[in-house]
């Protein structure tokens, strides 16, 4: 019998050893998601016609041979639906692949399906995709963190051994933490972002979601690569992340905590107690630990908070009913059409950030926000470069808060961009994090704590945290109600 919770890497094996086949494999996930998706809502749309991806040489090398997997529905897939989560984008199916999903089949992996997310990934908890809320697993009356809220899910509830998502401030770290997983926000320019819808284009990337690291090393390793089609990606060769992932820490390693990670507010104390264990862990593993202070760390959140949205009014003017998606019905004129195609087809959050965009970008103001958030922007960055001269890598809690309620914070917002202020500043400042678990709850709910480390420091930050994952069992725990 398949175990739902097995690893990318065991999985791997017990198709090699034909154990079992690829049809099977592919057969099996399908009937979870069957089964269980519909208290999650984590799948928009499963593949039932995958058996032309799954009819490959039995005995071939290719590193996700046979792999399942889910891609963030605003991952272009040729000829499906790529909605973005949104009712704008309901009928629009997608004319090409993206360069990750080309890279995913190239490596032998099967796409599955497609995955929930918040409207055009803006959102930080699942709650605002037009198809409903994604619910987590480990407690579905309450949210499994967005925007890649179905990606999360699905691999924490056993529907598929792994899945993209995209990040902007923290769109895949924070699933990770609440649904007890592994993910991670590559650096800028690592992973290809053509064929993936733009929120915020400084900002955004694509980062697996797994159970363990190792899974993750191995996902990063199928993806990155220079891309021709992407003119951010970073010129270099591919690279095996897996190689250096022996279980210990690198000599010498020294791990900065972020001063304020240790305030004695605004972290829930059940996150914080987890986050000091973990650190004590570390420091019995061999690493050196200091406290670092980032000056301008609390600005990381009005940062992301202009920029972002600025980009998002840019990049969301394309979606109007003249090209492609939704039209409305009714229009007098072309400007008529226009203005009721966007008021009924986009959500309120997705209004609420193009207006703000617009706004701070407007000719009044985009002295005073626009231009000043760019500023602000390069003094983060030099916070980090300070920092990454004194320690190796740094250390916070991925996110401020556990999982909470599906509608608690809807009329509470700011709780929710605030609770990404650990999350927020090595986006926008195109450096890697990766989040990965660190404890339990008294409710049983996933708590996740984070590395950042500096400009391609990948490799790095897989090693310490296999060393962290293999020397504590938080990995091995999944959610009882989906066995």
């Amino acid at each position: 019998m398949l175990s739902p919770f097995i690893t990318i890497k065991e999985l791997r094996e017990k198709i090699d050893k034909k154990e079992i086949s690829r049809e099977e494999v592919i057969k099996f996930y399908l009937e979870r998601i069957k089964k269980h998706n519909s208290s999650l809502n984590a799948v928009l749309e499963s593949f039932q016609d995958t058996e032309q991806d799954t009819k490959l040489d039995s005995v071939s090398t290719e590193i996700l041979a046979g792999i399942p997997y889910l891609l963030k529905d605003n991952i272009c897939q040729k000829g499906k639906i790529a909605s973005a989560g949104s009712k704008i984008l309901s009928n629009y199916k997608a004319s090409y692949n993206s360069t990750v999903n080309q890279r995913l089949k190239k490596a032998g992996a099967v796409s599955i399906g497609r995955a929930n997310c918040d409207e055009f990934a803006m959102g930080a908890s699942g709650e605002y995709s037009a198809y409903g809320p994604t619910r987590n697993p480990w407690d579905t009356t309450r949210v499994s963190g967005g925007s890649s809220s179905g990606p999360g899910a699905a691999v924490s509830a056993g529907l598929v051994p792994f899945s993209l998502g995209t990040e902007t401030g923290g769109s895949v770290r924070n699933p990770a933490s609440f649904c007890n997983l592994v993910g991670l926000y590559p650096t800028y320019g690592l992973h290809s972002r053509f064929g993936v819808m733009a929120f915020a284009s400084s900002f955004d990337q694509v980062g697996p979601l797994t159970r363990t690291v190792y899974d993750n090393a191995l996902v990063t390793t199928a993806l990155s690569g220079v891309d021709p089609k992407d003119a951010t990606s970073i010129q270099m060769q591919p690279k095996d992340y897996t190689k250096s992932l022996n279980g210990k820490l690198p000599a010498n390693l020294k791990i900065g905590i972020i001063k304020d990670a240790l305030a004695e507010s605004g972290i829930d104390p059940q996150v914080r107690l987890a986050f000091d264990q973990a650190i004590e862990h570390l420091k019995k593993l061999g690493a050196t630990i200091k406290v670092i202070d980032l000056p301008h760390l609390k600005y990381g959140n009005a940062v992301y908070f202009i920029i972002s949205r600025a980009e998002g009014a840019s990049n969301l003017s394309r979606y109007d009913g003249s090209l492609y998606g939704v039209r409305t019905k009714e229009s007098e004129n072309l400007f008529d059409m226009y203005l009721k195609t966007r008021q009924e087809g986009f959500g309120q959050e997705v209004k609420t950030r193009i207006m703000t965009g617009n706004y701070v970008l407007s000719a009044g103001h985009k002295d005073a926000y626009y231009k000043k958030a760019q500023a602000v922007r390069e003094m983060i960055r030099a916070d980090f470069d300070a920092a990454f001269k004194d320690v190796d890598l740094l250390t916070s809690p991925t996110i401020s808060m556990l999982p909470f309620k599906v509608g608690e914070l809807s009329f509470d917002p700011v709780a929710m961009y605030l609770a990404d202020i650990f999350t927020v500043p090595n986006c926008a400042v195109g450096t890697p994090g990766i989040s990965i678990p660190c404890g339990f709850s008294k409710e049983n709910l996933p708590i996740g704590f984070q590395f950042l480390g500096p400009r391609l420091s990948e490799e790095l930050l897989f090693k310490v945290a296999y060393a962290f994952e293999q020397s504590t069992d938080y990995h091995l725990k999944y959610p009882k109600n989906y066995e």
